[in-house]
């Protein structure tokens, strides 16, 4: 089958589902994004496998089941997200033994086949069909003709997708057209990444 490459493009806070997160995946050629709505514990799960230099003091559920797959001579080769059925992602982790080059497929949440893929390097895809029931198309522009904030940007909670000078500009005209409360959100954002690069 022909598996469309999917990279995380972010992680942020639900604007429709309360405590819950939304997954940004996107499609490497089409630019198409992929939201997956993930709870609050597979949210962090999946940011403390990016962060690579933050080590929690004891292990956390993925972290141990990744420690479990290495010392059984396993290694993550691929993540697919094979099927959406009535808004429910189904996924697979694809595992290989290391020695024997034995396969093994275990069905999983698509939060918890993410969470593992990160830890393991290993890359995420999807098919066709999925891409397009539940891809959507982002036109993640900054500002547009007449100032004015790309108000889907801010509702669907994309901003974890803008670089820091869309952020920016976003900000500034947010707040040219006195949108607090958007402007408010995109500061959260700018002060969010300053803090990781610091």
């Amino acid at each position: 089958m022909d598996y469309k490459k999917l990279t995380i493009r972010g992680i942020s806070y639900s604007q429709t589902q309360s405590g819950a997160y939304a997954l940004l995946l996107e499609h490497e050629e089409t630019n198409i994004k992929l939201p997956v709505v993930i709870g609050n514990f597979e949210a962090q799960a999946i940011s403390l496998g990016l962060e690579k230099d933050i080590h929690p003091p004891r292990p956390l559920t993925h972290d141990l089941f990744s420690k479990f797959i290495t010392s059984a001579q396993y290694e993550i080769s691929s993540v697919i997200i094979y099927q959406i059925i009535d808004g429910v992602f189904f996924s697979n982790i694809n595992f290989k033994n290391i020695t024997t080059r034995e396969e093994l497929i275990l069905d999983a949440r698509t939060s918890d086949a993410v969470a593992m893929a990160v830890r393991f390097a290993a890359p995420i895809y999807t098919t066709q069909q999925v891409l397009s029931e539940a891809g959507i198309l982002l036109e993640l522009e900054d500002v547009t003709t007449d100032g004015e904030v790309e108000d889907a940007v801010i509702a669907e909670g994309n901003l974890s997708a803008l670089s820091m000078e869309d952020l920016q500009n976003l900000l500034d005209a947010a707040v040219k057209d006195e949108d607090f409360d958007a402007a408010l959100e995109i500061q959260e954002e700018l002060k969010r990444r300053k803090r990781k690069i610091d």
